[in-house]
């Protein structure tokens, strides 16, 4: 089955990092992403830019508002997400652990995701 890891974390604090933290971490992330490239067990992976360059659609008027930035201010902000296959929930779980070990702070919010294709009917 296929799971997202959304990884959150409060945006201010992750880009307040020097580029030798930033560094540090990304080579502790890529050390956990390529073992499970090797496993088979990787999809995609996306590091978001800063909410700042977001836009958003707002659909609860005609026509649609679009609005600069982000669509809620929250305390922590999604900054990137992984795409994983894994048998069940506890392997998503682990793939998890190992990323916040990577790390620090935020959270990691994992949920079963569905592909849908081209002409094919969602099931």
């Amino acid at each position: 089955m296929l799971y997202a890891i959304l990884c959150y974390h409060d945006e201010d604090a992750v880009c307040a990092w020097s580029k030798a933290e930033d560094d540090a971490v990304m080579a502790k992330l890529k050390a956990v992403q390529e073992r499970l490239a090797k496993e088979g067990r990787l999809g995609p992976v996306v590091r978001l830019l800063p909410t700042t360059a977001a836009t958003t659609l707002r659909k609860d008027s005609e026509p649609p508002l679009v609005l600069d930035g982000p669509f809620a201010e929250t305390k922590e902000q999604l900054l990137g997400f992984y795409v994983v296959d894994c048998p069940a929930l506890d392997g998503a779980l682990d793939i998890a652990r190992d990323l916040a070990r990577a790390n620090p702070g935020g959270a990691y919010e994992i949920r079963p995701i569905r592909l849908f294709e081209p002409g094919s009917a969602a099931k």
